[in-house]
């Protein structure tokens, strides 16, 4: 955990830099109704237009401290981070993009399982397999006003990777009804174990890999129960990520149906776990996971065996807060550039050891990409610019992208005249680099914008290493994507300068092991600011670029959402 006095400090060295003392902050007209305390951190007192990476780092500090408490949205302290990224936009002379107010309210639900009183079990017959929340499953609801649910004896059906997929050909729920039942399936999609093959995107993750989608799907099919079994290869992230993610208060938007539509129990089990349950049933479960990746796969029912499941939870209606700030284009201001990141993380987690670090401060993930769109933004308000350029700063990404799904359905501009965007999220500390990596690569022509960029900087531009990870749809630009606007998700290179490759690799290897989503995700002055400073500058040249241009990048030819925007663009 970070003290305060640390962040502090950061504030100090700024000062030092070309800064005066901090001064206290008042909250800027339009931030009143956030419920909030007044802003529990100072602003950087003085700050210049040019990419700096000491005030992105003095940004990280602030939004990365303990007194944020993990910025977990609806919470007093989330909300209070929310109000100082509304107040460091008026500071740096951003106008209010929600009427005369930075916040644009996001009302959600916030849902807490009793874990001492919920559970789910499965038994074959007689034989009884208990299992322990957190080391073995983790399980939630989304219906939004039962505080006591679950079933009994639920009959369960292995579907897979529980896909139905038109385009591909794929359905794994063909000729099944699952009404009542519980489902199991793999996580990723059918291309993972076929990486040079041609089903799906092969190695690339496709949208059918996410665990939101797979969760949407069983509902709509009808199941009582959905469970995903976790492999730490295809989900790309270990079972400490899964424990640390879905534990504790999960949020979602306040639905129309209050969640009706959800199945009753949500949740994921440890390949350990799923062999067990297999065996049990009397199946093999690698001979099983083998079959469902190949072309003609047929759900299997796993016989006697059953599913129980008793869910407990409180519910609080709060309120969250999208962050948004405009500067004007002075030509044509009704055509927008747009620069998003989120601001949310997972706040703290229960724990009885007073000894114990229990906030999960998010620094990199992701204090450095709202400081880095904020950074642009006071060096945009120096230029004079053609077009209107748009800064989101989004909450509840953790709980599935929801904060940029909620603008998305309720823009506060039209998005069919947003040219195009650019989304930041988790900036590795890795120093400078050789490359700069586009994740979803071959999407728009934005990668080629951004190719002339990097050269001028002696840089290259490479593909994501980890497509099978499915990255390019699990961040805010998603939610831009679906409306048709060309969004552009780059994030750091790995080739450093100083260590080549392997040493880059092995950062962000090191940086997924031990940090991500864990309270060891915080900010250490120590940090090596440049190659974030390098990256910042090569999106902020990006986006001048087109906010001084008459130009509309495209999808290209073949890009899924590239009909959306053609749509969209009809009559503009």
């Amino acid at each position: 955990m970070i003290r305060s006095l640390a962040a502090l400090g950061a504030f100090a060295f700024l000062a030092a830099c070309g800064g005066s003392d901090p001064a206290p902050a008042t909250p800027p007209a339009g931030t009143a109704d956030t419920g909030a305390p007044s802003l529990l951190m100072p602003l950087p007192s003085q700050t210049t237009p040019a990419i700096s990476g000491a005030e992105i780092a003095a940004r990280i500090a602030a939004l990365s401290d303990d007194t944020f408490e993990g910025r977990a949205p609806g919470s007093e302290t989330g909300e209070a981070a929310a109000e100082w990224i509304a107040a460091e936009m008026a500071r740096i002379g951003l106008q209010p993009g929600v009427g005369d107010s930075y916040l644009q309210p996001v009302g959600m639900v916030e849902m807490t399982l009793g874990e001492a009183v919920s559970g789910i079990g499965f038994a074959n017959g007689d034989e009884q397999i208990d299992i322990e929340l957190g080391p073995d499953a983790v399980i939630w609801s989304k219906r939004q006003t039962e505080e006591t649910l679950g079933f009994e004896a639920s009959e369960m059906v292995f579907v897979g990777y529980g896909v139905v997929a038109p385009e591909y050909g794929w359905n794994d729920y063909a000729g099944l009804d699952v009404a009542g039942k519980t489902v199991v399936m793999l996580v990723n999609d059918p291309g993972f174990a076929n990486p040079d093959g041609d089903l799906f995107k092969g190695k690339a993750m496709t949208y059918y890999g996410r665990w939101t989608y797979k969760f949407e799907e069983a509902a709509r099919q009808g199941a009582a129960g959905a469970i995903i079994i976790h492999e730490t290869a295809p989900a790309s992230y270990g079972w400490d990520v899964v424990e640390n993610s879905w534990s504790g208060a999960q949020a979602d938007l306040i639905r129309a149906d209050a969640g009706a539509e959800r199945t009753v129990l949500e949740g994921w089990v440890t390949s350990a776990v799923a062999e067990k349950l297999f065996q049990s049933a009397g199946l093999d479960f690698a001979s099983l996971k083998a079959a469902a990746a190949a072309p003609g796969f047929t759900p299997v029912d796993m016989g006697e065996l059953t599913a129980t499941a008793s869910l407990t939870q409180t519910m609080r209606t709060v309120q969250s807060h999208n962050v948004v700030g405009v500067i004007p284009g002075a030509l044509r201001p009704d055509e927008y550039v747009l620069y998003v990141a989120h601001w949310d993380h997972l706040g703290r987690k229960a724990s009885e050891d007073p000894t114990e670090d229990v906030i999960f401060n998010g620094a990199v993930d992701n204090a450095t990409g709202t400081s880095a769109i904020l950074e642009i933004a006071e060096a945009m308000q120096a230029e004079r610019l053609e077009r209107s350029v748009l800064f989101v700063a989004v909450t509840l990404e953790e709980s599935g992208l929801l904060g940029s799904a909620f603008y998305a359905e309720n823009p506060t501009v039209d998005l069919s005249q947003v040219v195009a965007g650019v989304n930041i999220d988790a900036m590795l500390p890795v120093g400078r680099t050789r490359d700069m990596t586009v994740v979803g690569f071959g999407a728009s022509e934005l990668e080629d914008m951004l190719v002339d960029i990097t050269a001028s900087q002696g840089r290259v531009i490479v593909a994501d290493p980890t497509p099978e990870a499915g990255y390019f749809y699990r961040s805010d630009h998603v939610s831009f994507a679906k409306k048709g606007v060309p969004m552009l998700y780059a994030d750091g290179g790995q080739e450093k300068l100083d260590g080549g490759l392997a040493a880059g690799e092995a950062f962000a290897k090191q940086y997924t092991a031990e940090r991500y989503h864990k309270p060891a995700d915080e900010y250490d002055s120590s940090w090596d600011m440049s190659g974030i400073a390098e990256d910042t500058t090569a999106l902020y040249l990006l986006g001048l670029e087109l906010a001084r241009s008459e130009d509309w990048p495209e999808w290209y030819e073949g890009n899924e959402f590239k009909a959306i925007r053609d749509a969209a663009r009809v009559g503009n």
